[in-house]
């Protein structure tokens, strides 16, 4: 039998595996590459689209599924092919279009790209058009002078297919959203955040959080780049990994998950270990059991190598 009480190990990107600069360090790799020659399934969970990490999981040999927009779709590490997805009722994604663009916003429509046209993915039915084959819809009344420069820097860093529409009757893949959202400073999207609290409790769920920039993108702290997104109120990082562990016949109990921000508290407080980086905020810090060291300092090797002890 083996020493360590986890057969899965679910590990977030940004502030988690990835280092300030955005890299897998070789000890990280060389950690996961242990974690999977000891029988421990590791997967990746992260807010960003399949085709915002792809580069990503390449570097680190990734086999298992990979959670991608924030718990949203499960894709297939190596194709990118989507093995199951939690969609947005269309109703809701036009409300909260319609909120965030009345605040002047291009409001960032995510769409599962690689899906098939398969009723059984979708709660409320197929769209009866074949796959986008585009990861953002945007949805601006301005055109493309109304996205935040940083988003533009992302599409163009990432190669990220995009397509801009002034109106949401434009959308010929309404089934296939899985996430509405807006960047741009801080203060900038407060009011928006506020409106969506109050109009949206209950029917979404909301993360807050700071985007990743490029590194000489210096601001004040009101000018600070921040993502505002929404998911279906059922959606979160843990609801995917409970559906993979599901299907794979795995205990949730033995399963283990390393994160660092909001986005990552639902996974954190119900994985049998919860890991929060020393760089976390304090909510996921709070929702964790255990703590690792920084992104900058390989915390995800020093926690895998503490649950593989069987010290964790």
């Amino acid at each position: 039998m083996p020493s360590h009480r986890y057969d899965f190990i679910a590990i977030d990107l940004d502030g988690t595996l990835l280092c300030p600069r955005g890299r897998v360090s070789e000890t990280n790799a060389r950690a996961i590459h242990r974690a999977r020659h000891a029988g421990v399934k590791v997967s990746v969970c992260t807010g960003r689209g399949y085709n915002e990490c792809k580069h990503v999981t390449s570097q680190i040999d990734q086999v298992e599924p990979v959670v991608v927009a924030g718990g949203a779709i499960l894709s297939h590490a190596r194709t990118g092919r989507t093995l199951h997805r939690f969609p947005m009722n269309p109703a809701l994604v036009r409300r909260l279009v319609g909120t965030l663009t009345s605040h002047g916003h291009a409001a960032l429509v995510l769409k599962d790209p690689a899906a098939d046209e398969d009723p059984s993915q979708s709660r409320h039915g197929a769209s009866g058009y074949p796959s986008p084959g585009h990861d953002y819809l945007i949805v601006s009344p301005k055109g493309e002078k109304a996205i935040d420069p940083i988003t533009m820097w992302w599409f163009r860093e990432h190669k990220i297919k995009f397509h801009v529409v002034p109106t949401l009757d434009d959308d010929e893949h309404p089934g296939h959203t899985v996430r509405v959202g807006v960047c741009g400073t801080r203060g900038r999207t407060l009011a928006a955040a506020d409106e969506l609290q109050r109009d949206f409790a209950g029917e979404v769920v909301f993360h807050h959080f700071g985007a990743v920039v490029p590194g000489d993108h210096q601001k004040r702290p009101e000018d600070q780049i921040v993502i505002l997104e929404a998911f279906d109120r059922s959606v979160n990082k843990w609801s995917a990994i409970r559906w993979l562990a599901d299907r794979d016949g795995i205990d949730h109990a033995r399963i283990a998950a390393i994160g660092n921000d909001i986005n990552d508290v639902a996974m954190l407080s119900a994985a049998g270990l919860g890991v929060a980086m020393e760089n976390a905020i304090p909510e996921a810090k709070a929702a964790a059991r255990m703590h690792t060291r920084a992104n900058d300092a390989d915390g995800v090797a020093h926690a895998i190598e503490m649950i593989l002890a069987g010290e964790w």
